[in-house]
């Protein structure tokens, strides 16, 4: 069993900053990828930001410049900087992770946390 923790998040002004993180836990050999996707009303979940163990990163253009992941191994944790906040940044944000067990590898997903940008 594998949970997630996710914190952060909450309601900012355009042009503020946030930080999420997300910390994993459970009996699992190592998670190689972490991220998280975003959901905002009426449209479908999209990726916006993703880092690899070794630390290689994927990011959408919408977010470039403004948006920065890191990520702690040893304790199965990511972080997730939103600086320059703009309203169409408000979403659902959920953290994702590929978990590897000795059998293979599932992908899980975090209870998801609110970011909204306004005014």
């Amino acid at each position: 069993q594998v949970q997630f923790v996710e914190s952060g998040g909450g309601l900012v002004q355009p042009g503020g900053s946030l930080r999420l993180s997300c910390t994993a836990s459970g009996n699992f050999l190592s998670i190689s990828v972490m991220g998280w996707y975003r959901q905002a009303p009426g449209k479908q979940r999209e990726l916006v930001i993703r880092i690899a163990r070794g630390g290689t990163t994927n990011v959408i253009d919408s977010v470039k410049g403004r948006f920065a992941i890191s990520r702690d191994n040893a304790k199965n944790t990511a972080y997730l900087q939103m600086n320059n906040l703009k309203p169409e940044d408000t979403a659902v944000y959920y953290c994702n992770a590929r978990v590897t067990f000795g059998t293979g590898y599932d992908d899980y997903w975090g209870q998801g946390t609110q970011v909204t940008v306004a005014s």
